[in-house]
Order: C-alpha cells, then sequence, then structure tokens
C-alpha cells in the first residue's frame, strides 16, 4: 500500500526518468514496506516519511520535466477509519479492496475536479477509543476532506459525534442497526428493513415460524434482536430463546444443546469473529438437518472460516460474488485482477467502492472541493454501481438493489433478486 495515491505514477519523460532514478538512489526506502500497518502510531510515522519523500522528489525534480493534468495537482485526501487488528480485519481488508480500486478507477479518469484522490489508511484496531484517536488525527493533522469507516456499531457509536463536532462527513458502508440521522453522517450499507424486513418473511414462510436468536454480546446483535422480535410477532412467529455469547466460548456443545431443545425451525444468528466456530461445531452435532440459519450480515469473505460447513444458510445482502449480471461480473473481475483470483468479494468490497464515486460525483456537482458544499451536494444523489442505481436520500442512507441469497458450497448463491429496497433507518434529519 503506498500512502500517497498517483503523485509520481505515469511518468515517461526519459530526462524526468533519470533524474527520478538518480534522485531515488540516494533515498534509503524499506525493500518490503508493510501494506498494512497493526498499530496507530506506526501507521502515522509510515505515512508522513512516505509524504516527506514524495515531496523531496517533486521539490527536487521540479525543473527536469512540466507535469500535467490530475498528478500535478495537490491530491484531495479522504481518511479511512478501518480494523485491520483486533479480530475483524477481514472486513477491514475487504473494505480497503473497494476503496482502492475506486482510487484507481477516479485517478485513472483525471481525478475529481482534475485534482487525484488519496486514501488514508488508520487501524482502529477494533477499539472505540483508537477509533476516536485516529479520525481525530486524520481531520485535525492530515486535513481529509472526509472519512470513510468503520465497520464495527461499537466504533461508529464512538466516532459519530467526531464526524459532527469537527464538521466532517462520514461515510459508513457496514450493515448496521440504524437510527443514526445527521448532517455529516452517511450510510452506504443497509438498515434494518433492508436486511431483517426481507430475510425474516422469507424464512417464516420457507421454513417455519419458531425462533431461535443467538448473537454476539455486543451493540449490534442486541439491537438487531430488538428489532426482529416485534418483526417476528407481527409475522405470526414465536421466539422460543434467545442467548448471547461472551467471545469466550471454544466448545459450543452445551450452546448447541440449548438450542436443539427447543425445536427451534429458524436459527437467527448474527455471530462474528470469535464465535463463527459455532458453525462448524453445530453442523459436526447435526443441528444443521433440524433447523436452517438466518445468518444477518453474512458474506463473501466469512464462508472459508466455515470450511465447507453451513451449508443452505440463507442471508439478505447488497451483492453477490457469483451474480451472474454482466456489470457485477466484470465488477469482480477487476477486484480480483488487482487483488488475486482467489480474493473474496463481498458486498463490503462494493458498498465501500460506491463512497468514493458518491464523493467524487457529490464533489463535481458541487464544482468545489469544501466539506459543506459536498454534504449538500450528497443527499439526493444518484449514482451508478456495479450492481444497479444507488440513490443517496435526503435521510443520508442509499436505496440499493438487494438479494435474497444463501451459501453454496464456498460461495454465496442468489436465491431471489428482490429489486431496489427503500431504507427506513427509524430517524431523519431535524432540517428535513
Amino acid at each position: 500500500m503506498r500512502a500517497t495515491s498517483g503523485e509520481v505514477a505515469g511518468l515517461t519523460n526519459p530526462l524526468w526518468a533519470r533524474g527520478l532514478s538518480s534522485i531515488m538512489s540516494m533515498i534509503l526506502v524499506p525493500a518490503h514496506p508493510q501494506p498494512i500497518p497493526n498499530r496507530g502510531g506506526e501507521t502515522r510515522v509510515k505515512l508522513r516519511s512516505i509524504k516527506c519523500m514524495t515531496l523531496a522528489l517533486l521539490v527536487c525534480c521540479a525543473g527536469l520535466s512540466p507535469s500535467t493534468g490530475a498528478d500535478a495537482a495537490e491530491p484531495i485526501r479522504i481518511g479511512a477509519v478501518l480494523p485491520f487488528s483486533g479480530g475483524v480485519e477481514l472486513y477491514g481488508q475487504q473494505a480497503k479492496l473497494g476503496l482502492d480500486l475506486a482510487v484507481k478507477d477516479i485517478n485513472a479518469a483525471g481525478g475529481i475536479l482534475g485534482r487525484p484522490v488519496e486514501v488514508i489508511y488508520a487501524d482502529d484496531g477494533t477499539r472505540p477509543a483508537s477509533a476516536v484517536t485516529a479520525m481525530r488525527a486524520l481531520i485535525e493533522q492530515d486535513g481529509v476532506l472526509a472519512v470513510v469507516g468503520p465497520i464495527t456499531s461499537q466504533n461508529l457509536n464512538a466516532i459519530a459525534p467526531l464526524a459532527e463536532s469537527l464538521k466532517t462527513p462520514l461515510l459508513y458502508a457496514t450493515n448496521y442497526e440504524g437510527g443514526k440521522c445527521s448532517r455529516y453522517f452517511f450510510s452506504f450499507s443497509t438498515v434494518p428493513n433492508q436486511e431483517l424486513g426481507q430475510l425474516l418473511p422469507y424464512m417464516n414462510q420457507t421454513f417455519g415460524d419458531t425462533y431461535f436468536l443467538l448473537g454476539a454480546d455486543r451493540v449490534w446483535p442486541h439491537q438487531m434482536f430488538d428489532i426482529a422480535q416485534p418483526l417476528i410477532e407481527k409475522l405470526g412467529g414465536k421466539v422460543v430463546g434467545k442467548q448471547f455469547t461472551l467471545g469466550t466460548e471454544a466448545d459450543f456443545t452445551p450452546l448447541i444443546d440449548q438450542v436443539a431443545a427447543t425445536k427451534a425451525k429458524v436459527l437467527l444468528f448474527a455471530l462474528k469473529g470469535d464465535g463463527m466456530d459455532f458453525i462448524r461445531q453445530a453442523d459436526d452435532r447435526g443441528l444443521l438437518k433440524d433447523i436452517t440459519v438466518a445468518f444477518l450480515g453474512l458474506s463473501e469473505v466469512d464462508l472459508g472460516i466455515f470450511r465447507g460447513k453451513g451449508q443452505n444458510m440463507y442471508t439478505v445482502v447488497p451483492s453477490v460474488a457469483t451474480s451472474d449480471d454482466a456489470s457485477f461480473m466484470a465488477f469482480v473481475a477487476r477486484v480480483r485482477a488487482e487483488s488475486g483470483v482467489d480474493v473474496a468479494v463481498s458486498n463490503y468490497v462494493m458498498t465501500h467502492y460506491n463512497t468514493l464515486i458518491a464523493l467524487k460525483a457529490a464533489i463535481e456537482k458541487a464544482g468545489k472541493v469544501d466539506k459543506e458544499a459536498m454534504v449538500d451536494a450528497l443527499a439526493g444523489l444518484l449514482i451508478p454501481s456495479p450492481t444497479g442505481p444507488v440513490t443517496i436520500n435526503q435521510d443520508h442512507h442509499t436505496t440499493m438493489n438487494m438479494f435474497i441469497a444463501r451459501t453454496h458450497g464456498r460461495e454465496l448463491a442468489t436465491v431471489r433478486a428482490l429489486g431496489e429496497i427503500t431504507p427506513q433507518p427509524g430517524c431523519k434529519l431535524a432540517d428535513r
């Protein structure tokens, strides 16, 4: 990962190349720089040292050959507060795939108003305090125009107030429980009516009306289950059990037996990271022959963890990597061309890609690089995406195409295309 995007790319003038080679020979750089930092402090040191070297190159070589186009302009800096450690780094890495591809696409097309885009990554360590520190540094020290991230609801709750107080747009591209409507917050993934509201009717009709709710003892599962229970009752269903895990469990046998004893037909599942081994153990003990999993937040990046277990689990997502839609197939192919043929391409890749495409469209609509103008331009904006149009509504949540999918082998397979689903975030902006 390079900390500055495109500042010394695309240089073909021989005189420039000779001058650049000469100067590079005098600068000591690591032979194998690490692509993802492990600690916030290291992130900042590495980024700043790379920036200093880049600045030195630009100053020293300025007279060798004039630069033109987006490469010659001051970059538009965007911050990304994501987990690259702490237990959910798989999702941080997926988000980065989408952001990196968007940067490449935008800069290849001339940037935004003639300026290149650069993303500065900060590891939040999956900890709220680290997320706050990282976001504050990105805004106050790096001068970013906007921040993308984080992944977890706990970290979102920690940094959302900072976006308001520092008047900096926060572009959040992970499914969440809803309830956040403010001037500087924009959601690019799903809220419960787009996910639970589509999944539960399908499960109730197809597999049965008795439910066991199993989730991690964290913000998102608690709030999602609070929303799910009345929806289940409205469908004529019944919750026959509910349990939250502590994250310390290694042997899930007692919990598997507890679920089996209820004879529930549907297991509404909201475990990530430390609880994913439940699926393998439940499959091995035969539980999944008698109960069908409705998996909240499931994506392709999770499937390798199951090692072929957990077939025919159901979820609702904004994209499915095995889609036969030509546009999405092309998107998946481009991600894999950049990152490897075996890389998982989950909806996290697409939704984070969309954040920068929307940012570009908003700045160009506003005609200037300005936070307040960008916020105003984002509301009501319609952008293209790999799965079809995405509309950023006046409440700063997105209408998008949704899909019911199930696990099939080591992939997700589309069960039903739901079309565009308008979000109901459970809140509204005070001035709208």
